[in-house]
C-alpha cells in the first residue's frame, strides 16, 4: 500500500498534515472510529482520551477518517489532526451552502444517541469541495464525531 502525505491549507485544517492511503474510505470506518473513540472516553474520562485523541501519530486518524469531540456549546474538546482547533468554539462555522454545520451537530447531539449529519466541506485529499457524512454518537454533553467524503 503505498502512502503519500498531504499538506492540507484549507481554512478549516489549516497547519496539519494528513497521510492518505490507497483506498477510499466507507462509511463503516467512520462508524469504527467513533466507537473506539467513544470507548475510550467511557474507560478512561474525557480528560485522558481527549489527549490520547490530540496526540500527534494518534490511533484516531484513519487515510482522511479522523476523530473531533465538540462540546454541545460548539468548542472542539478534541481533534485528531488539527490542534489548532482544540478550544475553539465552531458554534458559527458554516460549510459553502451556509448551513451551521457545528451548531447543528450540537442540537443533533442533545436529541439522539448516535446520528448521521451531512455537509458540503473541502476535501484535504482533492482539494475539491465535495458532501461529508460525518457519523456522530453523543457522550453527555459531547458528539464524538469523524466522517468519510463521499465519491463525486
Amino acid at each position: 500500500m503505498r502512502i503519500r502525505t498531504i499538506a492540507v491549507s484549507i481554512a478549516f485544517l489549516a497547519g496539519t498534515t494528513l497521510a492518505f492511503a490507497d483506498g477510499a474510505t466507507t462509511k463503516d470506518d467512520a462508524v469504527a472510529m467513533v466507537k473506539k473513540a467513544v470507548a475510550l472516553i467511557k474507560a478512561e474520562g474525557g480528560k485522558k482520551a481527549y489527549a490520547a485523541i490530540n496526540a500527534p501519530g494518534n490511533k484516531f486518524v484513519d487515510r482522511d477518517v479522523y476523530t473531533v469531540v465538540q462540546g454541545f456549546d460548539g468548542t472542539t474538546l478534541a481533534h485528531a489532526v488539527n490542534p489548532k482547533l482544540i478550544g475553539k468554539n465552531m458554534i458559527e462555522q458554516q460549510d459553502v451552502d451556509g448551513k451551521f454545520f457545528a451548531k447543528d451537530m450540537a442540537e443533533n447531539g442533545q436529541k439522539h444517541a448516535s446520528f448521521w449529519y451531512d455537509f458540503k466541506f473541502t476535501n484535504p485529499a482533492n482539494k475539491k469541495v465535495q458532501v461529508k457524512d460525518m457519523y456522530c454518537e453523543t457522550v453527555t454533553p459531547t458528539t464524538v464525531c469523524a466522517g468519510v467524503y463521499r465519491p463525486e
